[in-house]
């Protein structure tokens, strides 16, 4: 009678593509909101035997074997993990909906071609027995990295995230990165495949469960250090909640006083508005106008406002002769006077400008986000300063989930900063596991960097993290809240900080050269 593995390896046509697609979906149970990590066995494992079962009549026919296995696995995790994409088409369903397949199918379809490529290069490298899965590891990690880069990239729910969702099993980030956690997610996970191979089998397993204990030992471990409060800093998130079709311009009177008046909420006998709080953060698109160019706005901050210091997301213009610039921006306002602005340099396709603009125009396609005409990107990093506050480093939406971009923007700083501030509107996929995979992301960029994080999403999730990425205070999903709380101190710059290019890179080399020698007796 043939074993499970054995009907997996020998399945062929669409019980072979059913087995690939409900493999990937079920592994996107590892990633938040749900977080239950041994659920990415399964893609992984299942990843094994679809390649173990793809040899062919020549090297070709097996290459083009395990990539159509690795197309239907992938395109299971992706449909899996980003079906509510589809809630943008609907926000303004008139204009959208019957675009709604491209993002609930045509996304997950195209990603999966990255999942193909790896198991191709992981077939290229497949001999028998345990080294197998270092070149499932090897070969998924470089696929992975390519869709982190490719077309601006879209690293969203990197295979990294079955072990980076956990508190535990993240702290390793600090030292290797998101990266080195998708090679140890594919080698911890895949190593299941191997029982049935006798001894050499259970070794493997065995030291795949060690690795999962060294990897929580280690996080708890570092989990066990304290992280002390700047002094004197009173923080304040402000989380409106403001839904897509009230972000009009006729009722920017009525949007800026409702940020006003919650800032101002007293929400306990220590804090009773805004004379108990230092530094105030709005969301990202918070204003449906140019605040810039509109003096009562900033005269009503500025009377509000008369001591904090306020962070906010606003849309800014730059006029030129031949057309004015338009950018996505984070503002910094002192008594009704904006001090300093970053501009987003990494713009979100589809959201804030059109990849191929004209042949979709055609379509009837135009950006989802409000602005006064088409974004621009921002060209250059920087920090921005505040009285009382450390210098704070800006991400602005998904800018959150680039790990190699964002340390290399710090890289490039003269100093290293005291914070990240990340400001979003999450608002466009309502109340589903995508704001929750955001945060999630953005908070390993916490631990990567050793840093602080204060989050302020307009529907949520809003957070302040701690550098281990602990959620100090945050709030719930589609709420109007205001969240009080101090300010950690940042943590001495981390390996991965300091070695963002080489960390990662030694990692896939090692299992790289692990599945070149072959090492049977594991």
């Amino acid at each position: 009678m043939l074993t499970f593995s054995q009907k997996v390896m020998l399945s062929d046509g669409w019980s072979r593509r059913l087995i690939a697609f409900f493999s990937g979906a079920v592994g996107v149970l590892a990633l938040a909101p749900i977080g239950f990590f041994p659920a990415f066995f399964v893609p992984m494992t299942a990843a094994v035997w679809l390649i173990d079962g793809s040899a062919g009549e020549n090297r070709w026919a097996s290459l083009r074997r395990a990539a159509a296995a690795g197309w239907w696995l992938g395109f299971g995790y992706f449909v899996a993990g980003l079906w509510w994409l589809g809630v943008a088409f609907l926000a303004e369903a008139d204009r959208f909906a019957w675009a709604l397949p491209l993002g609930v199918l045509g996304l997950p379809a195209g990603l999966a071609f990255f999942t193909a490529l790896g198991f191709a290069l992981a077939r290229l490298l497949w001999s028998p027995g345990a080294a197998r899965v270092f070149a499932l590891a090897a070969g998924l990690t470089v696929a992975e990295w390519l869709r982190g880069h490719i077309l601006t990239g879209f690293p969203w729910n990197d295979f990294g995230m079955a072990l980076g969702d956990n508190p535990l099993f993240a702290q390793f980030a600090s030292v290797g990165g998101l990266y080195s956690l998708t090679v140890l997610s594919v080698l911890l996970f895949a190593a299941p495949a191997l029982l049935g191979k006798g001894g050499r089998g259970r070794k493997a397993v065995a030291l795949s469960l060690a690795g999962f204990v060294a990897l929580a030992l280690f996080g708890a471990a570092r989990l066990q250090g304290k992280v002390e409060t700047v002094k004197g800093v009173k923080l304040r998130v402000v989380q409106a909640n403001v839904a897509n079709d009230e972000f009009r311009a006729d009722r920017r009177s009525e949007l800026l006083d409702r940020y006003l008046k919650l800032s101002d909420r007293s929400t306990s006998p220590q804090t009773t508005g805004l004379t108990d709080v230092t530094h105030v953060f709005w969301s990202e698109s918070v204003f449906p106008f140019l605040l810039a160019q509109d003096p009562a706005a900033l005269s009503a901050i500025a009377a509000r406002m008369q001591t904090a210091i306020l962070f906010t997301g606003a849309a800014r213009a730059e006029i030129e002769a031949r057309r004015p610039h338009y950018f996505n921006s984070l503002a910094v306002i002192q008594k009704g006077e904006i001090k300093e602005w970053f501009d987003k340099m990494h713009l979100t396709p589809f959201g804030e400008y059109m990849p191929l603009a004209g042949a979709l125009a055609r379509l009837g396609l135009s950006p989802f986000a409000w602005s006064p005409g088409t974004f621009d990107a921002g060209e250059y990093s920087r920090v921005l300063t505040a009285p009382g506050l450390p210098a704070v480093f800006p991400l602005i939406c998904y800018e959150s989930i680039f790990p190699e971009e964002v340390a290399a923007r710090l890289s490039d700083l003269n100093a290293r900063p005291g914070l990240i501030l990340n400001v979003t509107n999450d608002g466009w996929f309502g109340v589903t596991s995508g704001p929750y995979q955001h945060l999630s992301q953005a908070r390993l960029r916490a631990i990567e960097q050793g840093l602080p994080m204060v989050r302020s999403a307009n529907t949520g999730v809003s957070a302040i993290i701690d550098p281990y990425g602990r959620l100090l205070a945050s709030t719930s999903l589609g709420t109007e809240a205001v969240l009080d709380g101090s300010l950690p101190k940042a943590l001495p710059a981390t390996f991965y900080s300091q070695h963002w290019r080489l960390a990662p890179a030694i990692a896939w080399l090692i299992v790289l050269a692990a599945a070149l020698i072959r090492p049977r007796n594991i």
